[in-house]
């Protein structure tokens, strides 16, 4: 009979191997591999992830990175913004290719539908070959072709269709503008893997955020219809269930913590703590969920003893060097000095040279 899990026992296991319960001396590159990949819609998203997770990180570590190609930037898990290792990039952008091209087709399905994409995906690479191009370039040269077309159908299309990453500054400490292409073999000097299987990424999966459930993987990866690799890997992974009776994988020689201290932490908007459950209870309430997860982003959070008690937000004059952080929290904090501390903390990494301003208030 697999054993029941508690949700005492899911937030501290998940914690710790989210680096949340105490931050690891590890390398980034290390880090940004354990986690799998890091939301990086807004460029200093995966900046944030990573300072709340290592000890003595830096802006420089994770751009060096970028630019000495170790870590890639590109649409992979749920089709949204990524960084992940360059070797993981290559396994993981096929195994999510039929999310990616269901996603065009909602978008674009209509207007598209006379078009002969294995022609625009050809066409595409003899663009991209040897060079970079943005997403508005990208679909102009593609509409000099194809006169008349649509031109952001003409981009997200080709970004579907091919994979592709964006080199820096994309995705830089502070950059934003338009994103350049480039094929993964170009930039990191070779094409994504052929046909992969999932198996890999269930593992790296289980490790990171386990013990979970397929409907779990499925919400995180963006991947549907995963029943049958669990079912296939059964005997190689241990089974629990949660206190619904939910079946939930793991990896057969990962550790769960029962108890431990959990620091505050702060982490970024659409941290994938918050995104890689359908069930994210072990970690907020379903009227926290309702606040904290609008649409398709997710707020940035506060956590208290493991758990989200607030929502806040950075804001940055650079130009009158002030900073201010607020925090918006469900309940009254137990432990005030400790979150104006580490809010401290996040100000000085986010803005050394600025004066600091830090408000806590509840949410209305």
């Amino acid at each position: 009979m697999p054993r029941t899990i508690d949700q005492r026992t899911l937030n501290r296991t998940t914690l710790d191997r989210q680096l949340l319960l105490a931050r690891s001396a590890m390398p980034p590159l290390s880090a940004v591999e354990r986690l799998v990949a890091l939301q990086a819609q807004d460029p200093n998203l995966p900046y944030y992830g990573l300072w709340s997770r290592l000890t003595g990180f830096r802006q420089k570590q994770l751009t060096d990175l970028l630019h000495d190609r170790s870590v890639v930037r590109s649409s992979i898990l749920r089709g949204t913004q990524h960084v992940a290792a360059a070797d993981d990039f290559r396994y993981i952008r096929p195994l999510v290719q039929r999310s990616m091209l269901g996603a065009r087709q909602a978008a674009f399905g209509r207007v598209t539908k006379d078009w002969d994409l294995d022609e625009l995906a050809a066409r595409t690479r003899e663009l991209l070959a040897g060079r970079t191009l943005t997403r508005p370039q990208l679909a102009r040269a593609l509409a000099e072709i194809w006169p008349g077309r649509d031109l952001q159908a003409l981009g997200w299309s080709a970004q579907a269709l091919v994979p592709v990453v964006h080199p820096p500054p994309s995705g830089t400490w502070n950059t934003w503008g338009a994103t350049p292409f480039a094929l993964p073999e170009d930039w990191i000097g070779e094409p994504p893997q052929t046909d992969p299987t999932p198996d890999r990424l269930i593992h790296r999966y289980l490790a990171a955020f386990g013990p979970a459930s397929v409907k779990d993987f499925q919400m995180w990866s963006g991947m549907r219809r995963m029943d049958a690799d669990f079912d296939r890997l059964r005997p190689d992974l241990r089974v629990y269930h949660d206190e619904n009776g939910v079946e939930l994988f793991d990896l057969p020689d990962a550790a769960l913590v029962e108890d431990a201290p959990a620091p505050i932490r702060f982490l970024p908007d659409l941290d994938n703590l918050l995104l890689a459950y359908a069930d994210r209870t072990r970690v907020m309430t379903a009227e926290q969920r309702a606040i904290i997860c609008v649409g398709a982003w997710v707020k940035a959070t506060v956590l208290v003893d493991g758990r989200t008690h607030g929502i806040w937000n950075l804001k940055h004059d650079r130009k009158a060097r002030h900073a201010a952080l607020t925090i918006e929290t469900f309940a009254p904090l137990p432990d005030e000095p400790s979150v104006r501390e580490e809010a401290g903390a996040l100000l000085r990494f986010a803005a050394p040279d600025s004066d600091h301003e830090i408000r806590i208030t509840p949410l209305r």
